[in-house]
């Protein structure tokens, strides 16, 4: 019950921060985490779906980003920007549990404008840190605290992602999302984009 007493803390504090909450579907298709992200798709981590009814529910989603993407779709004709989070569980592959899988609490957030809002998406996840009482790590070096260290991404724009390390350990990423993504998703605005798993704060 842990993580959904932290999960309605970071919901509450993140609305505030002038974010709308979004909930999406845990299933999804193959397309919306491989080939529209720009990416492989991993068989190793994804759930699959034995007889699925559609094409948009063939798996478990392993990761929040698409949903979020989807919701700016269906509300292209709002006001920007839009600003949406999410979250949730995401469902990934393991041989450590009975049945094979395990969930993932993970929070992803958007900035959909004009121009991308990489600063308002890092200042998103700032606070969430300082929520999360993680503070900036003090050198590269350092187990304590988080820093971001900037990695490519096919998902992400080259030189404009990075990686979010807390306490020596990789718990997400963020960035300017690829034109070729927003693209795949029918948008035409530029948008920045965070996605962070939350289960080692619980």
């Amino acid at each position: 019950m842990l993580d959904n007493k932290l999960s309605d803390l970071l919901r509450h504090s993140v609305a505030e921060s002038g974010f709308t909450e979004a909930l999406t579907f845990s299933l999804c298709s193959r397309d919306d985490v491989s080939t529209k992200l720009r990416q492989p798709l991993k068989n190793e981590e994804v759930v699959h779906i034995g007889n699925p009814k559609t094409l948009d529910f063939q798996i478990a989603r392993t990761t929040l980003l698409p949903g979020l993407l989807k919701t700016v779709q269906a509300n292209r004709k709002m006001p920007l920007p839009l600003k949406l989070f999410e979250i949730s569980d995401v469902v990934l592959r393991t041989g450590t549990t009975d049945v094979g899988a395990k969930n993932e609490r993970r929070m992803c957030a958007l900035n959909y404008n004009k121009t991308p809002g990489f600063e308002t998406v890092h200042g998103l996840l700032d606070r969430v840190m300082q929520l999360l009482e993680v503070p900036p790590a003090p050198t590269k070096e350092s187990l304590d605290g988080y820093r971001l260290s900037g990695i490519e991404d096919p998902t992400f724009q080259p030189g404009r992602c990075a990686e979010i390390i807390a306490c020596g350990k990789v718990i997400g990423k963020l960035g300017v999302l690829h034109p070729e993504t927003v693209t795949k998703f029918e948008l035409t605005c530029p948008c920045a984009a965070m996605e962070l798993n939350i289960e080692p704060f619980l």
